[in-house]
């Protein structure tokens, strides 16, 4: 009785006591509505206490308010929360299983997944997204790849800079450099001329005039690295003009290094009249042979709308005899003007210096212009004539076939 006793008082004060003091309230303060006593077998409890009331509305509160925050804290977590973690524990499940499943996922792609139709629509969702992941990881693998590559180059750059300029390569580089730079200079004093009339210039656009400087650099390097190079004139050149000023944005400080000879004089003022050969497109002298006794001139112009006869009119007016490169004789014309630029012409004439050949000299001429040697075999010719005239002509075909008989009045006739 007395164990009871002590069970149902600690039951009263663990309940009802921290309530009141929780709510600042003393025993006397209770209301007075539904009370109840301790009964009188508490009361003859060794210790005496006083009776103690308990009001039953407080207690059943009190009660029902642990009972509704321990309801709310289990209501409170929303339902997507417990679907989540239901997706998420699925996904460890089936990772288990050893499925194509990704490593890292975001709610939303698991929202994605809660979304799916179907088993089989959440597993292609779930292999798209391990394949996309493994496809980022290879990727960044890559870029971390080359970067380590990239800084290992830099590294082995900055360690080793004598290995990658080596004595041997610094000494070739040196010695051929020398070996150029002595050529061109045995070719000032005993080399043949070759003259650029750079008198073109209000002829041209900046653009025009850009493009021509960038071709004679190109054939100032050409003929540099040849075995029997040229002296090149660059005649009729003033200082301050459009050419000086993009020869100097090329060559900078080897501008006035370079073994050449730049004068604002006229050719004709420099060799004789007999010795100079104008050399136009327009001009009706086809040249046979390469002349070494002969000074060539070439107009350093790049003439983008082809005006026809410039050259071939300042050749006229200063006397000079012309000639032309036999295109026609050596090339089945395509297509396009018959004008080439300015280093395929010094490649031309460095070829024909030193071999005489214009099979080798002509292989030069961009392919697109032509299409082969007239010397091949007849049946390619023809071949070659008729696909050009159904591709490009069509009705004009007639005409092609008399032209090319014309030119070529044996070969047509052959069968």
């Amino acid at each position: 009785m007395q164990c009871a006793n002590m069970l149902l008082r600690k039951i009263v004060r663990s309940s009802v006591l921290p309530f009141a003091t929780q709510h600042a309230m003393k025993k006397d303060l209770f209301p007075l509505s539904r009370t109840l006593s301790l009964s009188c077998c508490l009361k003859q409890d060794k210790s005496c206490e006083p009776s103690e009331k308990l009001d039953l509305d407080e207690w059943k509160k009190v009660m029902k308010s642990s009972l509704q925050e321990e309801v709310s804290e289990t209501v409170s977590e929303p339902k997507e929360l417990s679907g989540l973690a239901a997706a998420r524990e699925t996904l460890e499940m089936w990772r288990l299983a050893g499925r194509a499943v990704p490593e890292n996922i975001s709610e939303e792609q698991l929202k994605t997944f809660m979304e799916c139709p179907s088993k089989s629509a959440k597993k292609k969702y779930l292999k798209y997204l391990h394949l996309r992941e493994l496809h980022k990881k290879n990727a960044k693998r890559k870029r971390d790849e080359k970067r380590e590559g990239r800084l290992e180059a830099q590294d082995q750059a900055s360690n080793t800079d004598e290995t990658k300029k080596s004595s041997f390569v610094c000494l070739w580089s040196s010695t051929m450099d020398k070996a150029y730079n002595w050529r061109v200079a045995q070719s000032m004093i005993f080399g043949q001329p070759l003259v650029f009339d750079m008198s073109y210039e209000k002829e041209m656009s900046l653009r025009e005039v850009t493009n021509t400087v960038r071709q004679i650099v190109m054939s100032e390097s050409c003929n540099r690295r040849s075995v029997d190079p040229f002296h090149i004139h660059f005649c009729n050149f003033k200082d301050d003009s459009l050419y000086h000023r993009e020869f100097i944005k090329h060559y900078r400080e080897a501008w006035g290094k370079l073994l050449i000879t730049v004068t604002d004089q006229c050719y004709t003022e420099i060799f004789p009249k007999d010795k100079l050969i104008y050399l136009t497109a327009d001009s009706p002298k086809v040249m046979k042979t390469f002349d070494h006794d002969k000074i060539y001139i070439v107009g350093s112009m790049v003439d983008k709308s082809i005006k026809t006869g410039v050259s071939l009119a300042r050749a006229k007016r200063l006397g000079l005899e012309t000639a032309a490169l036999p295109l026609e004789k050596y090339l089945l014309w395509s297509s396009g003007a018959k004008n080439l630029t300015l280093d395929q012409m010094m490649h031309i004439l460095l070829t024909l210096k030193d071999t005489a050949d214009w099979k080798k000299a002509l292989e030069f001429v961009p392919k697109r212009k032509c299409c082969g040697f007239v010397n091949k075999p007849v049946k390619e010719l023809k071949k070659t004539l008729d696909l050009i005239n159904t591709l490009k002509l069509g009705k004009a075909r007639d005409k092609v076939e008399k032209q090319f008989a014309k030119k070529h009045p044996r070969e047509y006739k052959i069968k």
